[in-house]
């Protein structure tokens, strides 16, 4: 059997989406994004993920996140994402903007990790192949490497701009010091960091309270959030209990023992807030990000369609009373 030929939605941006300015530049990003970290490699099935691919853009989804050891296996994600634009996507190419990544362990040996030169450029000329692109919008240094001079770093994503590779850099999870260095860095140059992805979730504060909102806002970047919901802690999934089929049960990064009661009883009064305004705690989760200005976009992930549809119905209210705000803090703090 031939799959249909893709054509997307034609009212695709005016599905309800919404777009948010990249600090100061001319890209706008949707509010809800779509990450693929999980649910697009090779341990699952392509149909599911083609499926997932192509209602995110029917939607108005239209910045698609990838690292290059996104998967499982390694890579894999960005193969699948590879086919799908081969397939689907090259029509609108210039309508998506998609990210790569690298930092995080990708091969054997002293160049498949951290910081360096070689692994940057190296990882972004597989990432292209992989994805079947001329260049990627933007490439993050995907964590910050406390060896190798940041200014080589820095330096690698600068050339990877003047070469045609990337359009934009980004940085991710850098702690604030080096942040402030290399937004300054990267200025100088007249390769502005255009954004700063960090974990930030209502259990996460880390972003506010390490003044990294704040900084990227001042120099013009914008910002990122990945991780909304905790790993699905900020969902109804646990609730009732562990589920066999979530990723504490199958031991993956989250683990069996950070759900503890007293977490398991603030998830359980953050549900009972959420109802009250109408929306599922994952609603209220994402909705919580986008009350502030200074957060561009939200990365979620999805393992089906159906759970992407439910997340995107947090768009619907992402505004709170000060009443709201103060519960949700009172919860979260003790």
């Amino acid at each position: 059997m031939i799959d249909d030929v893709y054509a997307a939605a034609p009212e695709r941006y005016q599905s309800g989406m919404k777009y948010r300015r990249a600090g100061r530049s001319g890209v706008l990003l949707p509010e809800i994004s779509l990450g693929l970290w999980h649910n697009f490699g090779d341990v699952d099935t392509f149909s599911n993920s083609k499926r997932k691919l192509h209602y995110a853009f029917d939607q108005g989804i239209t910045h698609f996140d990838l690292a290059n050891n996104y998967g499982p296996s390694y890579g894999s994600a960005e193969t699948t994402f590879g086919q799908v634009m081969k397939s689907s996507f090259a029509p609108y190419r210039d309508e998506l903007f998609i990210s790569t990544k690298a930092g995080h362990d990708m091969w054997p040996g002293p160049y498949g990790e951290w910081g360096s030169r070689k692994y940057l450029m190296a990882s972004l000329n597989q990432s292209l192949k992989r994805m079947n692109l001329d260049y990627v919008d933007i490439f993050y240094s995907h964590r910050f490497d406390p060896v190798t001079p940041l200014e080589e770093t820095l330096q690698a994503l600068v050339d990877i701009v003047r070469q045609g590779k990337a359009l934009y850099v980004g940085i991710s999870k850098y702690p604030p010091e080096a942040a402030r260095f290399a937004y300054r860095y990267l200025k100088e140059r007249d390769v502005p960091c255009l954004l700063y992805q960090g974990r930030y979730n209502l259990l996460n504060r880390e972003p506010e309270e390490e003044g990294i909102l704040q900084d990227a806002q001042e120099q013009g970047s914008g910002f990122v959030a990945f991780s909304p919901l905790a790993q699905g802690l900020l969902t109804d999934r646990y609730l009732k209990g562990i589920p066999t089929d979530s990723r504490v049960a199958r031991g993956g990064y989250l683990k069996k023992e950070a759900l503890t009661p007293d977490l398991l009883r603030r998830i359980a009064e953050l549900n009972e807030v959420a109802a009250r305004r109408g929306q599922t705690l994952a609603e209220m989760a994402l909705a919580w990000l986008l009350k502030d200005n200074r957060v561009t976009s939200v990365i979620v992930g999805a393992s089906s369609v159906e759970q992407l549809a439910d997340n995107l119905k947090a768009l619907r209210n992402t505004s709170f009373t000060a009443e709201e705000l103060s519960e949700i803090d009172r919860i979260i703090k003790g």
